[in-house]
């Protein structure tokens, strides 16, 4: 089974996103340790929590270098809601610069009358994407669970892959470009379609695996 390193800094739900990737056919593997991270088949970045306390749990743990290393070298990549978020160049919530893999910012939900903040609950993703390996054996249209207050705003459209709609605001939900996907979901808790994903996910990884 492929390994996938699944970054520990203090800020994810280590658990959930672990028993996802085993059902999903995967060795999880959760490590702080660059070299792990370089030797892993592919990375998971999950995230819960604030921004600016994300990005210097990263950096304090010297992480910040393999993981562009480590995306910029192919390698199969998914991030997970902070873990999509911190990807970008800034955020609303905070003022860390964020890792500037993707250029945009994070923004926060404004407030209308019939809406909650945070988003939070199960919504439907509308495909940007169709034909991304992520979405594959979906359903149109699929329910998944959010939990967030801001949402990504990425400069290039086209890496775009769903988005969601909370009030009149229409937001990113998911990015896809080459070998890094990132989503603002949790698929370790949006129930088969979020299983889904997690093995759609690890498919591409086995085709990157040498025979």
């Amino acid at each position: 089974m492929p390994v996938i390193a699944v970054v520990d800094y203090e800020m994810g739900n280590l658990h959930s996103v672990c028993k996802g990737l085993e059902k999903a056919g995967a060795t999880p593997n959760v490590t702080y340790s660059p070299k792990e991270l370089e030797q892993a088949d592919a990375i998971v970045l999950p995230g819960v929590g604030a921004f600016d306390p994300a990005v210097q749990h990263l950096r304090a743990r010297g992480l910040e270098q393999p993981i562009k290393e480590a995306i910029a070298s192919g390698k199969p990549f998914l991030g997970i809601c902070l873990g999509l978020q911190i990807l970008f160049e800034s955020s609303a919530e905070g003022i860390q610069p964020g890792l500037g893999i993707i250029k945009g910012k994070v923004r926060r939900f404004r407030p209308e009358a019939d809406i909650t903040i945070p988003h939070m609950g199960w919504n439907q993703l509308e495909m940007t994407q169709t034909k991304s390996i992520l979405w594959e054996h979906l359903p149109s249209d699929p329910w998944v669970y959010f939990v967030h207050s801001y949402y990504v705003d990425p400069i290039e459209e086209q890496i775009r892959a769903a988005t969601v709609t909370h009030g009149t605001q229409t937001v990113t939900a998911a990015i896809v470009h080459e070998n890094l996907m990132a989503v603002q979901f949790h698929p370790e808790k949006s129930s088969n379609i979020g299983l889904q994903i997690l093995s759609n996910f690890v498919a591409q990884v086995r085709e990157k695996i040498p025979a």
